[in-house]
């Protein structure tokens, strides 16, 4: 069985960070989100994978190599433009062969890895096996309708009246047949070809298609909040470690990671909290779930519930929380007048001042 993850796509719901970076390379933890991904099929005995890779193609590449680090064997896949999941299978035809594979969205979040989901998938000889679980806004993403025996009978893309409130997680496993299916669909109305209309084709022409309902936590980490609540989830279940780092003259409680050369000075940090590897935080709060990237430096200030990219300064920043910081941004505080907010931020920000 084959791996094909999934790290093209424009991320526009994150931007401005995605207009320069590639949102499956947004940390969790401090880990890229598609490293979890990636981890999850090596997890599953699936060492040889193909990623489609689109405009950040460079820095998907230089993240994760050639993928022996991950215990992986890994193939990149150009895809020119976004044009649909079920496109990312056309272009993959000569990597996958006839091989069974899972498709894995790069930006998807999963606890529980997929060990059972492939077991189950192989003994029950299926053309296709898709994950189900309740969303509260179906509307915005791909739903199944069921029978009254929890069977798939339906598939609807981003419908503006769901069926259902089962979504489909963007973790698939197909057998050959899929290709058949993907070649047999047309472009929706928003010019893509959609995987929900290639399965719903399988279905359709009577293949075997299982469905089974989440057991854990899944998060499409698409949207600023569901990045958050993400990193809170991750944050909560890590164990604190302060070896790697240095503390003077500061206050850690709960569970807080300090990655190798990590510093902190005259500083209080509540976990749980991760601080990246040479990132200083001098005089300062960190609050319960942060992520504090590599080569950071976080001075006289107060940060809480955020993630923060690498080689960032914050200094002088009074509260900032529920936020996302991208790379290399720098904020001060400065005393000069006249007194006012001065910014150079990109397309699509957001900020909010008290």
């Amino acid at each position: 069985m084959k791996g094909l993850v999934l790290a093209g796509g424009h991320g526009t719901r994150l931007r401005p960070i995605t207009h320069t970076s590639a949102k499956q390379l947004i940390p969790v933890a401090n880990k890229p989100v598609m490293f979890y991904g990636l981890e999850s099929l090596r997890e599953a005995g699936i060492v040889e994978v193909g990623i489609i890779v689109g405009d950040t193609a460079a820095e998907v590449m230089d993240v994760v190599g050639d993928g022996i680090e991950l215990g992986l064997d890994v193939t990149y896949i150009p895809q020119d433009a976004p044009l649909g999941l079920a496109h990312c299978v056309v272009i993959a035809r000569d990597f996958l062969g006839n091989d069974d594979f899972v498709m894995y969205l790069g930006d998807n979040f999963l606890i529980g890895g997929i060990v059972d989901l492939v077991k189950e998938f192989q003994a029950g000889h299926f053309d296709a096996h898709i994950l189900l679980t309740k969303v509260k806004e179906p509307e915005h993403f791909g739903v199944a309708e069921l029978d009254g025996e929890g069977r798939v009978i339906r598939l609807v893309e981003k419908s503006s009246r769901p069926p259902s409130d089962m979504a489909v997680v963007g973790v698939y496993v197909f057998g050959p047949a899929i290709h058949e299916a993907v070649r047999s669909i047309a472009p929706s109305k928003r010019g893509e070809l959609e995987i929900t209309d290639a399965i719903q084709w399988l279905i359709s022409q009577g293949r075997s298609v299982k469905s089974r309902e989440v057991s854990g936590y899944w998060k499409d980490t698409g949207r600023l909040v569901d990045m958050l609540e993400c990193n809170r989830t991750v944050l909560e279940l890590i164990e604190g470690d302060l070896s790697a780092g240095t503390i003077t003259d500061s206050e850690v409680e709960g569970k807080v990671v300090l990655e190798s050369g990590a510093v902190v000075e005259h500083s209080r940090i509540r976990g749980p909290t991760i601080v990246g590897r040479n990132t200083r935080v001098v005089n300062s709060y960190i609050g319960p779930y942060t992520s504090i990237y590599h080569s950071c430096l976080i001075e006289n200030s107060e940060v809480e519930h955020s993630i923060i990219l690498e080689r960032t300064t914050i200094v002088g920043a009074t509260r900032l929380q529920d936020s996302l910081i991208g790379k290399e941004v720098e904020i001060r505080r400065t005393d000069t007048q006249p007194s006012a907010y001065r910014m150079m931020l990109g397309d699509n920000s957001q900020v909010s001042l008290p």
